[in-house]
């Protein structure tokens, strides 16, 4: 691997697993204390640095090729920022709740602003602190199985130069660098809802499975039977069960 693809996938996972350890920590670490509306939000720095990471990771390990790779690539950058714009910028589906609901938007601080657990929490099922916990521990789960599966899947293939890949995760599923793309979609959805990514996540999940579409048809051509007998035995984004 060359140093650049080699510290693309230290950074990235290092990141995500880091993540996911300070988000099992919250209860002893002040990590589920509140924050007010104006503290929260107008942080253009996280913004920056929240969608710059996950654009590089997005395109570092997705290479888009193609008209219909690079549309996806696109809509996938636009996903990150208007996800980030809402978390940490301008809480645009925030606005817009607090008015539904004729409240003040300044009631939304960082715990109310996680939207499912506030959900809970109005429905008398989960306190609101831990309705949070609860959902950061699943989203962050999810997003980080979903970067390591994109970030190994997208080795294997490198390190094959070319050569048809069968083996450790593409042994499991035929797409696990695009299962890992949609893991993440979902993750952040869990945690952080909102208007604009509630469109575009569908619209992104169907072009991550029409591209893995077309990248078969590819396959076939170059591999022949080879991938034929391949893909009987493989499931695509959801292992076979093989009884």
């Amino acid at each position: 691997m060359t140093r650049w693809s080699t510290l693309l996938l230290t950074l990235v996972s290092v990141s995500v697993l880091g993540a996911l350890v300070v988000t099992l920590l919250m209860p002893v670490t002040g990590g589920m204390e509140d924050q007010p509306f104006e503290n929260w939000y107008g942080n253009w720095p996280a913004v920056i640095a929240s969608v710059a990471l996950f654009v590089v990771f997005l395109l570092g390990f997705s290479r888009p090729k193609g008209a219909s790779a690079w549309t996806t690539a696109s809509i996938g950058t636009a996903f990150f920022i208007a996800l980030f714009t809402e978390m940490f910028g301008i809480p645009l589906t925030i606005y817009f709740l607090a008015s539904l609901l004729g409240s003040s938007h300044t009631l939304f601080g960082h715990l109310e602003s996680h939207l499912w657990a506030y959900l809970l929490d109005r429905l008398g099922l989960i306190p609101l602190k831990w309705g949070v916990y609860l959902v950061m521990v699943l989203s962050m789960m999810l997003i980080s199985a979903g970067v390591i599966l994109a970030a190994l899947g997208w080795r294997r293939v490198y390190l094959a130069q070319g050569q048809l890949v069968t083996d450790g995760l593409y042994g499991v599923v035929r797409h696990p660098q695009y299962l890992g793309f949609t893991l993440v979609i979902i993750g952040f959805f869990i945690q952080w809802p909102t208007l604009l990514t509630l469109i575009m996540a569908p619209i992104l999940l169907v072009m991550y499975t029409r591209l893995a579409r077309w990248e078969e048809k590819e396959l076939r051509a170059t591999f022949g039977e080879a991938y034929e007998a391949y893909r009987d035995r493989v499931g695509g984004f959801i292992p076979k069960y093989k009884g």
